[in-house]
């Protein structure tokens, strides 16, 4: 269960959630609970979480080392500060703030797996898409470009996260019956590219407008294995509330 913060939160406030957040999951075990936090975040957010299993992760890499890339943080870097995840390939990257191709996603991905992080790539079709009906033909191609250029060994180390772009932040959730079609073809593509035993140890993620108040239906369909949460994973009793609806 994964809470993406996009650009909230200073340092302070970061402490501050986790002092709040940690007694309110203590104990669980049944899930991963990683929070993706700013990158100026996430010293303070390893510190805060320092003895437990709550894991911290960066929003964006280069697949670069180092290098004349201004604004850009090295997977090396994000290692170095304590996170050992990584978003790759989100949707604001993709469309909103850059324009990231499926190549730049694959580069992205392998550099994370090169540094030790654990990257949860994000696959997903824009509202135009769905309403032609081509979520299947988008992810497919996004599969393709994105994640299928990995070895083997690499590709048991990922997660994916599909977020249909029309549902993130709009207040509109796929239903559950729509995401777990969108996450079976996923897995099938895995089967066809890895084989079967991958496809069923791959876990898959389902991003848009997850609130406590739509996650037991979500977490019911069996090819969710999680979910990529935005704007509830900010306030500490909501996001709560998520992982303990894994």
């Amino acid at each position: 269960m994964a809470g993406n913060w996009k650009m909230y939160k200073t340092p302070q406030e970061t402490a501050t959630f986790f002092e709040r957040f940690k007694p309110l999951v203590n104990g669980l075990n049944q899930c991963d609970i990683v929070i993706f936090p700013p990158a100026l975040d996430i010293a303070a957010a390893v510190a805060a979480t320092n003895g437990t299993k709550i894991g911290i992760g960066g929003q964006n890499i280069y697949w670069t080392k180092e290098g004349a890339f201004t604004g850009e943080v090295s997977a090396e870097m994000l290692v170095a500060a304590g996170a050992r995840w990584v978003l790759v390939g989100h949707s604001e990257r993709r469309h909103v703030v850059t324009s990231e191709s499926d190549a730049d996603v694959l580069k992205k991905t392998q550099a994370a797996l090169a540094a030790g992080l654990t990257p949860v790539v994000c696959v997903g079709e824009r509202l135009e898409e769905y309403k032609a009906g081509k979520t299947n033909e988008v992810l497919v191609k996004q599969f393709a470009g994105g994640l299928a250029g990995l070895t083997e060994e690499q590709f048991a180390q990922v997660v994916v996260a599909y977020e249909p772009v029309w549902a993130i932040g709009t207040g509109q959730t796929a239903t559950p019956e729509i995401a777990s079609a969108a996450h079976k073809l996923i897995r099938e593509e895995a089967d066809k590219r890895f084989g079967d035993q991958a496809a069923a140890n791959l876990r898959i993620l389902y991003g848009g407008s997850v609130k406590p108040d739509n996650i037991a239906g979500l977490m019911k369909e069996s090819e969710l294995d999680g979910t990529l949460v935005g704007g509830a994973s900010l306030d500490p009793d909501s996001f709560s509330k998520i992982v303990k609806g894994a």
